[in-house]
């Protein structure tokens, strides 16, 4: 690896969604910073097809291999598709599959250190299990693909927002049994320490309560009693700044107004419906404790716009952003 570059490989996502234009309208708009190389990595017809839907035309460096990437945009075409194969605004198997093979192909850059980042364009989970997805989600993928055998989850961030999951893509009824201490200092070590790569040196890490108002002393539920509360305590002693527990309901509106960098929440839509209400269309999700910065939108694909040019880019920015942020610190 060049290391004085830091290179980021960038995938269109779903080819039958917003993700391919979502990704020209933002590269075509948004400079290259300096000493980086953004890798454009898919097929050529997606990535041609994605400019006429955005009406923008981007100048590109055709490569063929990530070590040949230089400061500034690239192109890496990796074939996949056959347009007839993949008709827009669907769920499709085919898609579906190009989304894996390609994630694949720049988690091996990642591992034999041709990379510092991955940044994807928005995917869609029932695409992905039609293609062959044998986990709940990416996350779990990726994870598995890298041997990563510790805590990991996603962080679903806003500026300098962030929040990490103690559990995430499971039902709600067995969410209970994923609340351990353990759980709760590795997501609260895993979000300061990607922080700290983000450029915050001390994050202030606030962490949720699981119970309708904290539990009510324990009369409405004992998990902040017995678990939560233990859990800030050994975080404090380990030398973070966390506190808490505090009831979910009105976390955010602290965190909002700045007094928290990190919020750690129990359970997906405890954080999520916070942070997609303050900034839907601004929001980004990185994925925490691999081996590797990997950042996309917060939301989704779209499909009911797709092909339109509609889509706005502010997440798909934002993300390239913190790949590359994080990327470099890495």
């Amino acid at each position: 690896m060049k290391t004085e570059l830091t290179t980021v490989a960038l995938t269109l996502g779903d080819a039958a969604g917003v993700g391919p234009e979502l990704l020209a309208k933002a590269l075509a708009t948004t400079p290259v910073p300096a000493s980086t190389a953004w890798v454009i990595v898919g097929d050529r017809w997606v990535w041609d097809r994605a400019q006429t839907f955005a009406s923008v035309t981007v100048k590109s460096t055709v490569i063929s291999h990530f070590d040949e990437a230089k400061a500034g945009l690239s192109f890496l075409a990796l074939p996949m598709l056959q347009e007839s194969d993949v008709p827009l605004g669907k769920a499709n198997a085919h898609a579906g599959r190009a989304i894996l093979r390609t994630l694949e192909f720049c988690l091996d850059a990642a591992r034999a250190k041709q990379i510092n980042a991955i940044c994807f364009a928005p995917l869609n989970k029932q695409a992905m299990k039609l293609g062959g997805l044998a986990f709940d989600d990416e996350a779990s993928h990726f994870a598995n693909y890298l041997g990563v055998r510790d805590f990991y989850c996603e962080f679903n961030t806003l500026g300098d927002l962030w929040t990490a999951r103690v559990s995430s893509h499971v039902p709600l009824k067995d969410v209970a049994k994923y609340i351990t201490t353990e759980r709760i200092t590795a997501a609260a070590s895993l979000i300061h320490k990607a922080l700290v790569a983000y450029g915050i040196s001390k994050p202030l890490i606030a962490v949720a309560a699981f119970n309708p108002h904290g539990g009510d002393g324990g009369t409405c539920g004992r998990e902040e009693i017995d678990t939560i509360a233990p859990a800030v305590a050994a975080l404090q002693a380990s030398g973070m700044d966390a506190r808490g527990p505090f009831p979910a309901d009105t976390l955010f509106i602290k965190a909002r107004a700045g007094e928290y960098q990190a919020v750690v929440t129990m359970y997906h839509d405890q954080g999520q419906i916070a942070i997609k209400l303050m900034g839907f269309e601004r929001g980004v999700t990185v994925h925490g404790g691999l081996p590797i910065p990997i950042t996309t939108p917060a939301h989704g694909t779209a499909y009911e716009i797709a092909g339109t040019g509609t889509a706005t880019t502010q997440a798909m920015t934002n993300a390239l952003l913190v790949a590359t942020k994080m990327g470099a610190s890495k």
